[in-house]
């Protein structure tokens, strides 16, 4: 009896060892890291992770894991001590109010001092807390209401869609007529797209013959509504939501006939629409200027590392801008020699602009007053089968040139 009781209590022990091996906390800014030597800053992203948004996520992500790699590779070195970045990615299905769930837990559990998020619904609803509970939004999002709030903690990391109708508008009206249709997407983002794009367009001189909303993420077959749309004879056609559902609105314009023009919303990349529809169906269609066209030193070969990471895959907006944000964000923290304080961290982003690090795809010249993007915005139009010569945007916002 004595020998099964050592033995009994022996084996609790070990039990007990193990068990408290295997229930360590996930390291934070003020732990070791694994390395015993760098220590660990948790970042967070709130962000759809699965359902209709799913694929838009990925490509954020992507770009927001490659400039981790590549930080993590060489160390953050904050006040002398070396640091690696954790991301730590939530799902919330492009819901506001799970992005806000995703958010406190975000910050209460795993005290992540910056939160990602690539949507202006979630942007929105964290910007009710964040400055409370003391964390920086960095928003991917167009939406310029953003940094019109007053919040003291955001950063909008992407031009606003206001400095695109007009400029798109003149171009497209130029080569193809006045008449305007509209088959936005029936999101939130479509009705604000499209309450900027018609009084572009009627200030211009142009008339509005069709608007028919649809919602680009249920709908499968867009020709009911298209054809809705060219029944009334337009020379242009106002099209956008997800890039691929955008391409088959496209197709089916072109199955059915339509010769005319296209104003592609920015949410909408053309070098998406590639791989689902020739370049020729895009014919007079005016759109953001693919990443891998951009002209700037780093978009080359970051497109380059991209693709080697991504088996070949070639990278839109939503990874090179968040990539080169993230990245904004490490020289930041550096910057601040702080890893907790978001409004130090944000202070660090602001003193280290303008940033034009060679690895960075798009140029930031600074951040502007209530977080808001100084870069310029960059088009390009569809002539002749091939990609015309790009054009670009001045910012208003950039106080840099003033």
């Amino acid at each position: 009896m004595k020998r099964k009781s050592i033995w009994l209590v022996l084996s609790l022990i070990v039990l007990l060892v193990v068990s408290g091996c295997g229930n360590k906390s996930t390291p934070t800014s003020s732990d070791p890291g694994a390395s015993g030597d760098v220590k660990t800053v948790n970042i967070g992203y709130t962000g759809p992770l699965s359902g209709g948004g799913a694929l838009f996520g990925k490509d954020v992500t992507e770009g927001l894991d490659l400039a981790v790699d590549e930080i993590n590779a060489k160390g953050l070195l904050v006040n002398g001590e070396k640091y690696k970045i954790n991301l730590i990615k939530l799902d919330d299905q492009y819901m506001p109010d799970k992005a806000a769930t995703n958010a406190r837990r975000l910050r209460t559990e795993f005290e992540t001092p910056v939160i990602f998020v690539p949507h202006s619904g979630g942007a929105f609803a964290l910007q009710q807390f964040n400055e409370t509970d003391e964390f920086l939004i960095m928003a991917y999002t167009s939406e310029g209401k953003v940094a019109k709030t007053g919040n003291k903690l955001t950063v909008q990391m992407t031009t606003p869609y206001s400095l695109y109708p007009e400029v798109y508008s003149k171009k497209v009206m130029d080569k193809f007529g006045k008449k305007l249709a509209l088959i936005p997407t029936s999101s939130q983002y479509g009705k604000d797209w499209s309450e900027a794009v018609i009084p572009a367009w009627e200030k211009l001189g142009g008339t509005i013959v069709a608007n028919n909303p649809v919602d680009y993420n249920k709908e499968v077959d867009f020709n009911t509504y298209v054809s809705k749309a060219l029944a009334a004879n337009p020379d242009v056609l106002f099209v956008g939501g997800p890039s691929q559902p955008t391409a088959m609105v496209i197709k089916q314009a072109r199955q059915l006939g339509f010769k005319g023009g296209f104003i592609l919303m920015d949410q909408a990349k053309v070098e998406q629409m590639e791989g689902v529809i020739p370049l020729t169906d895009l014919e007079g269609a005016v759109c953001l200027t693919p990443v891998y066209l951009y002209d700037s030193p780093g978009a080359k070969p970051f497109v380059e590392r991209f693709k080697a990471k991504y088996n070949g895959k070639v990278p839109a907006w939503e990874s090179s801008k968040n990539y080169d944000n993230m990245m904004l964000l490490a020289k930041g923290i550096e910057k601040a020699g702080n890893v907790t304080d978001a409004a130090k961290i944000l202070e660090g982003m602001r003193a280290v602009t303008p940033f034009n690090d060679p690895t960075i795809t798009a140029h930031i010249p600074g951040i502007a007053e209530g977080g808001g993007s100084m870069t310029p915005g960059t088009g390009i139009m569809i002539e002749n089968g091939q990609y015309g010569k790009q054009f670009s945007i001045p910012n208003p916002a950039d106080t840099t040139k003033k």
